[in-house]
């Protein structure tokens, strides 16, 4: 991988945790205002998607056959890697607090490590497994020491498989996927996951609510949409389509510790957006989790750029 091309995929990933990370900040007032977490990422993802399809119709420039033959990624995407990993995220914070659904759900790049460990059967790397506790570490003092607590099996048991949803998003996102095109993958999978994000709300299995009658966003009074526009270009749209990107030159394993930056990105859009408290803990946190994602990618340039053998003469 040449210098360019990993500058690019770190580039794609900064994009993408920073914009998923302002959706907490414009999700929010929708929330206040009375929409449902369901209804509320249904309508971000259908949005997004619908904002994603002309840049799609441009990427595959009539190579329309691309989206058949990678139909089981692109299914895999908007099923599990959007679809189920957001509806299990919400039934695990109707059972237990949001921080401990965050810290298990961002434990994917753990089992991302532990998979690969599993399938190759060699014990990762000194310097990834240091990487791991760190990047952990940090996670924990970003979202708050306090979201380890002892809570209901079943909200933990939805929000670990959101973590395994998310994980797959990483894995799928990191394959060639028939040559298709991240923008494609992405818009696509999004357009997949709304109506069935949709299904599940009005079949009653979580709550489907919303309202639309003007809101306070920012401390000023605005048209639902606003915010919701928001949310679905930055938060969803790029987010996903850079993330993809990222995860394609990167690989998942990477792309997942990056990732991880996300809460750091979104604890800061708080701050800065609504006002709420940045604790020196968080950004010692966030330190932790940059010096666990400097590890991994150690050791990923390791691999790249193997010893000379012995015995071989130097350029």
């Amino acid at each position: 991988m040449g210098i360019g091309q990993k500058t690019t995929g770190l580039i794609a990933a900064a994009v993408s945790f920073t914009s998923f990370g302002t959706s907490g900040a414009f999700v929010k007032p929708l929330l206040e205002a009375g929409w449902s977490p369901t209804a509320a990422v249904t309508a971000r993802a259908l949005t997004a998607g619908l904002v994603l399809l002309p840049f799609v119709v441009v990427a595959l420039r009539g190579r329309w056959a691309l989206l058949l033959r990678a139909r089981w990624p692109v299914l895999g995407m908007g099923l599990v890697g959007v679809a189920v990993t957001q509806v299990l995220y919400f039934a695990a914070i109707q059972r237990i607090p949001v921080a401990t659904a965050l810290l298990i759900e961002f434990l994917a790049p753990l089992l991302l490590v532990g998979f690969g460990w599993a399938v190759s059967r060699r014990a990762p790397a000194p310097v990834v497994l240091v990487g791991s506790v760190l990047a952990v570490g940090g996670l924990v003092l970003v979202i708050g020491p306090g979201a380890i607590q002892a809570v209901d099996p079943a909200g933990l048991a939805a929000a670990f498989g959101a973590a395994i949803g998310c994980a797959v998003y990483f894995v799928i996102a990191a394959r060639p996927n028939e040559g298709l095109p991240p923008v494609a993958l992405a818009g696509a999978g999004l357009l997949l996951a709304a109506p069935v994000l949709a299904l599940i709300g009005v079949t009653g299995l979580l709550p489907f609510t919303a309202t639309f009658d003007d809101l306070t966003l920012l401390g000023t009074t605005t048209a639902w949409w606003v915010p919701l526009l928001v949310v679905a270009v930055l938060g969803t749209a790029l987010a996903y389509a850079a993330g993809i990107t990222a995860s394609g030159i990167l690989g998942s394993r990477l792309a997942s510790f990056i990732a991880l930056l996300e809460v750091v990105s979104a604890s800061l859009f708080a701050w800065l957006l609504l006002g709420e408290e940045l604790t020196p803990l968080q950004l010692l946190g966030g330190l932790l989790i940059l010096a666990g994602i400097a590890a991994v990618r150690a050791e990923r340039q390791e691999e790249a750029d193997p010893a000379p053998a012995v015995g071989a003469s130097s350029p």
